[in-house]
């Protein structure tokens, strides 16, 4: 019999890998989420309970995936008093999916073994339709006998499934995924900025920029949008400067100086202090290009 699975935080990645479950037969038998409406949508669509009492959650499924957007979100959901996924959670697993501090992935795994459940890290690479075709990039942290108990799980969601080793490290893989990524963005922007105003045609500049050193993902995935201002969210201003951030963070904490994490940080930051948190990543142009800064 298929294991009953959960989601806690239904927002772009959340639903979109209930849906997948979903399609592949897996019971996805509750649905939460602190944006009840979303919730409760999602829910009404795959035929899921919508709860609002986390213990709730827990009492319905064996597997859950929590996709919270930062750190304070991830401990509110496992508090040591209250309402709380802990409360019955004996035997459970918890798969962590948001992007968060190699820190807090350590303490939840703490607050779970300490009632009997088990943890791990399902950290996320690749964006909106992988979650729902099931071809995520996923990096995977904690006990191997957890990672493998779940592992047909993983597969539909995953084209390219990696264990990376104990609990946080495939947090601090994440950070540094992004970290690198983000650094581009805020490069390609410049690059196609700069080319703008020396008025150079940016169709031909990006094609040049494909055949040669400067290529990357980013292009691929950003350069267009970034010509024509595009910024539809696919990953956000406001995520990149967390994720920033964490990198940053870790970097501090090893005494290494990232001059270039910090800047990438500060541009990211800027986006948010200007109303523009919310657009895309690719949306970074907008600080870079001659007459778009607002």
């Amino acid at each position: 019999m298929l294991e009953k699975i959960a989601f806690v935080g239904v927002g772009r990645m959340g639903a979109n890998m209930a849906r997948r479950l979903k399609d592949c037969g897996y019971p996805v038998t509750a649905i939460f989420d602190t944006a009840a409406p979303a919730a409760a949508s999602l829910a009404h669509e795959i035929g899921a309970a919508h709860v609002t009492q986390l213990a709730a959650v827990t009492a319905a499924a064996d597997i859950i995936f929590t996709v919270v957007t930062d750190d304070a979100a991830q401990l509110a959901i496992f508090p040591t008093n209250g309402d709380s996924l802990l409360h019955g959670a004996t035997g459970k697993v918890f798969i962590n999916c948001a992007t968060i501090s190699p820190a807090t992935h350590v303490e939840i795994a703490r607050r779970a073994q300490a009632v009997g459940a088990l943890t791990l890290e399902g950290c996320m690479a690749s964006s909106i339709p992988q979650a729902r075709q099931g071809t995520l990039y996923l990096m995977c942290g904690g006990d191997p006998a957890t990672f493998e108990r779940v592992r047909p799980i993983l597969e539909k969601l995953s084209s390219a499934l990696r264990y990376i080793g104990t609990t946080g490290q495939a947090a601090q893989v994440k950070a540094l995924v992004n970290l690198v990524m983000n650094i581009n963005t805020a490069g390609l922007a410049e690059g196609l900025g700069l080319g703008a105003a020396l008025g150079l045609d940016l169709a031909m500049l990006r094609e040049v920029f494909q055949q040669t050193g400067a290529n990357s993902q980013v292009l691929k995935t950003d350069g267009e949008d970034m010509q024509n201002r595009d910024h539809t969210c696919f990953f956000s201003a406001a995520h990149a400067a967390k994720d920033s951030t964490i990198a940053w963070t870790l970097g501090a904490q090893v005494g290494l100086h990232l001059p270039l994490a910090g800047a990438t940080k500060q541009q990211f930051e800027r986006m948010i202090a200007r109303g523009l948190g919310d657009l895309d990543k690719s949306g970074v142009a907008e600080l870079t290009f001659k007459g778009r800064q607002p």
